[in-house]
C-alpha cells in the first residue's frame, strides 16, 4: 500500500495503528524533504489532529477532530474501540517488569467503581466534584475515568498545597468524598474533618489496604473508610492483571514507580514509544551525555557527530539507523528504551541548544507545545518537518492566539510582541466560584490573557520571551523577569536547579543553586578543589567558580549586567514536590524557596555591595 494511501485509511479509521496491526511510528520512513514531503507534513498534522495554519480558511475554529469524540469520556471509548483488549495502563514494582492493564478492563473497572461513588451518595451530573488525593498511577487514571462515565467531575489534590489550601478547596468545592493513593494523605483529610474545619467531608476510599485504626478513627468523626475493592467487587468474568513481554507490540502507556530518582530505570525498562516530558528532564539529559565525554577525543567525535545528524534534520531526515546513531548514538538511545519515536515537551521553555542537540543523538522526532491549564493544555505545537528550534510552533486549529501590549516591559503588539492572549472552544469557562480572579484571566471578549510574553516569528511560529507575572523591578527601576534568567543558567554544568531573587530596594539579584550530584565533584576537581558533595557547597572558592560560569553563560545568552546575579548561595538539597518548593508539575513555588531561604538572602544582601 501506498503510505499516504495508508495514511488516509489509518484516518478514516480513526486508529493509531497500521498494516498487521504493528505499531504506527514504526512505519513513518525516514526520508529527506522532496517536492511531496508539505504534503506528507498536513497528513502528519492531520493524523495527529494538531493541523496546521493553512487548514484554517475563515474564522471558524475547530471545535471537535472526530464528529464522536466530544469528551474526555468519549476520547477513552474511541481509544477502547481501536484497542480493544489491548495495553492502556502500565506500572511496575522495583526490579520488575511492567504489567498492563487492558483497555477493556479499564472501561470495566471504570463502570464498576463509578457505580460504586453512585452507591456512595454521589450524584450523576457535572455538579458533583470528586477529589482525588493521589501520586499518578494506573488507579488514578481509573478513578477519573469512573468519574466521567456518570458525568461527574474530578478535583485533583496535591501534597504541596498545604493546609489551608485544602481546606479552601474541600469547602469550595463542597467535596464529600474523596480518593486517596495512602493512609497518611487520608489521616490529614481525618485530621481536619475532627476541627471541623470541612464538614462536607463524609468518605474516603483507599486504593490501598487501611487499617482497622484509621477506619475507627474516621467512624469517630463521621466519616466513612473504604478500600477501592469496596467499591470494586470483582467479577468472575472480569480480567486480573494482563502482563505483556517486551516484545508485544501495540500503543502502550506506563507510569513511573513513584521515585523520581528512578525514573531513568523506569525509561530504560519501559521503552517507550511516545515520551511526554518536562524540559527539566530533558536538560539532564543533556548535561548527563556532555558530561559522559570524559577524553578530549570522545567530546570531538560527539560534538562532530552531532552536526552530522543536524545536517540531516535541516534536509527533513529523521532516522536513527545513520552511521552516526550505530558508532556514537546508539548507547544514548539505549538508556532511554531504544524505540523512541515521538518526544512532546512542554510545561516550559526549553534551550534551542538542548531541542537540537538532542534531536539529533536521541534520533526521533521532538516538538514542543505551548499552552496552559485554562487552555485545556495546548494551544501552538510545532509542525512535522519544521526542525528548527527557538519557537512553540503555530496555533493548533482549536484556538486564536494574538498579542497585546504591555507598554510597561516596552513590548508592543505592533512589533509582533506582547502579552499572550488565547479564544476558542478550548478555553476554560472560568475559575470555580471566583468571579474576581475569571474576570482577571476572561475580558469581555473571551480571550484568555496568559500572563506569558510572546513574539511572532516571520513563518508564522510563536517564540515565548518573557512572562509577565513573574516580575519585579530592582531599585534603579530595571524590570527583571526570573524565569527568563535562570533558564539560561540551567545550562551551566555544575547547576542543576536555580533560583533568582530580586528586591525593589535592592540594585541587584542573588541566587540560590542546587549544584547536580552527578557532575559537581568532578567538575570541581577539574578546577582544583576536593571535597565531598555537601562540604564543597559550604566552600566559599567553589561558590565563586559556580559564580564565575554562571556569570559567563549568562553573558554569552546577552544577559544585561543587571540581570546577572551577584551572589548566590549552594543548597545541597533538591528543590522537590515532597519538600514543597517544586508543584506536581514541577514548576518552582517562588513564594515557598523565598520563604525557607530568606535568612540566607538577607546574609547575602547584607554582604554583598554593588
Amino acid at each position: 500500500m501506498h503510505f499516504q494511501e495508508w495514511l488516509q485509511s489509518l484516518r478514516s479509521s480513526g486508529g493509531v495503528r497500521g498494516p498487521e496491526n504493528k505499531d504506527f511510528w514504526s512505519l513513518v520512513p525516514s526520508l529527506p524533504l522532496s517536492s511531496s514531503f508539505s504534503s506528507l507534513s498536513l497528513s502528519l498534522s492531520s493524523l495527529l489532529g494538531i493541523g496546521a495554519l493553512a487548514s484554517i480558511t475563515d474564522d471558524v475554529l475547530l471545535e471537535f477532530y472526530y464528529d464522536d469524540t466530544r469528551t474526555v469520556y468519549d476520547m477513552f471509548q474511541r481509544g477502547l474501540k481501536v484497542a480493544g483488549d489491548g495495553p492502556c495502563l502500565g506500572f511496575r514494582k522495583p526490579g520488575e517488569p511492567y504489567q498492563w492493564i487492558s483497555y477493556t478492563e479499564v472501561a470495566e473497572q471504570a463502570q464498576v467503581l463509578g457505580s460504586g461513588l453512585l452507591g456512595k451518595g454521589c450524584q450523576s451530573n457535572p455538579e458533583q466534584l470528586v477529589g482525588i488525593f493521589a501520586q499518578n498511577r494506573p488507579e488514578w487514571i481509573i478513578s477519573e475515568l469512573a468519574c466521567y462515565t456518570f458525568s461527574m467531575a474530578v478535583v485533583p489534590l496535591y501534597d504541596t498545597l498545604g493546609e489551608e489550601a485544602m481546606v479552601h478547596i474541600l469547602n469550595m468545592a463542597e467535596i464529600s468524598l474523596v480518593i486517596c493513593d495512602k493512609e497518611e494523605k487520608a489521616e490529614s483529610l481525618l485530621g481536619n474533618k475532627e476541627k471541623g474545619v470541612t464538614p462536607t467531608l463524609s468518605c474516603l476510599v483507599l486504593f490501598n489496604a487501611c487499617s482497622d485504626a484509621i477506619v475507627e478513627r474516621g467512624k469517630n468523626c463521621g466519616v466513612e473508610i473504604l478500600e477501592l475493592t469496596q467499591l470494586m467487587p470483582p467479577q468472575p468474568q472480569d480480567l486480573a492483571v494482563v502482563c505483556f513481554t517486551s516484545g508485544t507490540t501495540g500503543t502502550m502507556v506506563g507510569f513511573y514507580q513513584g521515585d523520581i530518582s528512578l525514573l531513568m530505570d523506569d525509561i530504560k525498562t519501559l521503552k517507550p514509544t511516545f515520551f511526554p516530558v518536562v524540559p527539566r528532564l530533558l536538560n539532564r539529559i543533556y548535561d548527563k551525555i556532555l558530561g559522559s565525554m570524559t577524553s578530549p577525543l570522545r567530546r570531538a567525535v560527539l560534538h562532530y557527530a552531532v552536526r552530522r545528524k543536524q545536517a540531516e534534520l535541516s534536509s527533513g531526515v529523521v532516522r536513527n539507523n545513520s552511521l552516526w546513531d550505530r558508532l556514537v548514538f546508539n548507547r544514548i538511545q539505549a538508556n532511554l528504551g531504544g524505540n523512541l519515536r515521538f518526544i512532546l515537551t512542554a510545561s516550559a521553555p526549553i534551550s534551542p541548544t538542548v531541542l537540537s542537540f538532542l534531536r539529533a543523538t536521541l534520533g526521533c522526532m521532538i516538538f514542543e507545545g505551548y499552552g496552559q491549564t485554562e487552555c485545556t493544555a495546548g494551544c501552538t505545537f510545532s509542525m512535522p518537518g519544521d526542525w528548527s528550534a527557538g519557537h512553540v510552533g503555530a496555533p493548533l486549529p482549536c484556538a486564536m492566539v494574538k498579542l497585546i501590549d504591555i507598554p510597561d516591559m516596552n513590548y508592543y503588539a505592533k512589533n509582533g510582541e506582547g502579552e499572550i492572549c488565547i479564544r476558542g472552544h478550548s478555553v476554560f469557562r472560568g475559575y470555580l466560584k471566583d468571579e474576581e480572579k475569571t474576570t482577571e484571566a476572561l475580558d469581555s471578549y473571551g480571550w484568555l490573557h496568559s500572563g506569558d510574553v510572546g513574539q511572532w516569528l516571520p513563518n508564522g511560529t510563536l517564540r515565548i520571551i518573557d512572562r509577565k507575572k513573574h516580575i519585579f523591578k530592582l531599585s534603579q527601576g530595571e524590570y527583571i523577569a526570573p524565569e527568563k534568567i535562570e533558564n539560561f543558567y540551567m545550562r551551566c554544568v555544575p547547576v542543576l536547579q536555580v533560583f533568582v531573587h530580586g528586591d525593589s530596594l535592592q540594585s541587584h539579584l542573588i541566587g540560590i543553586v542546587v549544584p547536580d550530584p552527578e557532575v559537581f565533584i568532578d567538575w570541581v576537581k577539574e578546577r582544583g578543589i576536593v571535597g565531598s558533595y555537601e562540604e564543597l557547597c559550604q566552600n566559599p572558592d567553589v561558590k565563586k567558580e559556580v559564580l564565575e560560569d554562571m556569570t559567563a553563560v549568562g553573558k554569552e545568552a546577552g544577559l544585561k549586567s543587571f540581570e546577572q546575579v551577584k551572589d548566590l548561595h549552594l543548597h545541597p538539597e533538591m528543590f522537590s514536590v515532597s519538600n514543597g518548593l517544586l508543584t506536581p508539575t514541577l514548576k518552582t513555588r517562588r513564594v515557598d524557596i523565598l520563604r525557607v531561604f530568606q535568612e540566607q538572602i538577607t546574609n547575602m544582601y547584607s554582604t554583598t555591595a554593588i
